[in-house]
């Protein structure tokens, strides 16, 4: 199965984002969460493409108010058409709280938002205990 391209755009300041790096974890990431289909229908291994937007709270918040009914900022959001984003306020706030860097966090957003695109929900207790411990064994093996 052949990859997705990535491509990644950062609209956000508070950060300063290493995109090269992100998107060569991006592949690495692809490589281990393509092997772990979730259970509902997976859009990843049909796409060509996964973009990635790095936002603020403000714009994921208005994004969020629009698609799922919510008004609150929110860590990310994941399309089925292949299109993440990512709130850096949100993994800056998170990683000073989980004690890790705001890469790390962000990363660990990337991965999320991958798994849901191969077909991970985290709105069960299951899903979510799975889907964490994915997420968290996939960050330690590409970051």
């Amino acid at each position: 199965m052949t990859a997705p391209g990535f491509e990644l755009y950062d609209h956000q300041s508070p950060l300063t984002l290493d995109l090269e790096r992100l998107t060569h974890l991006a592949e690495a990431a692809w490589q281990r969460v393509i092997v772990e289909p979730g259970p509902e229908e997976p859009a990843l291994p049909g796409l060509a493409l996964v973009e990635v937007s790095f936002i603020s709270d403000e714009a994921i918040s208005q994004v969020h108010a629009e698609f799922l009914d919510d008004a609150s900022a929110t860590d990310v959001i994941t399309f089925a058409h292949g299109e993440i984003l990512i709130s850096t306020d949100t993994a800056i706030r998170q990683a000073a709280e989980q004690g890790q860097t705001p890469e790390q966090e962000v990363a660990l957003y990337l991965i999320h938002g991958l798994l849901h695109l191969n077909g991970h929900e985290d709105h069960t207790q299951e899903g979510f205990t799975r889907m964490s411990r994915l997420q968290e064994a996939i960050l330690r093996e590409v970051f």
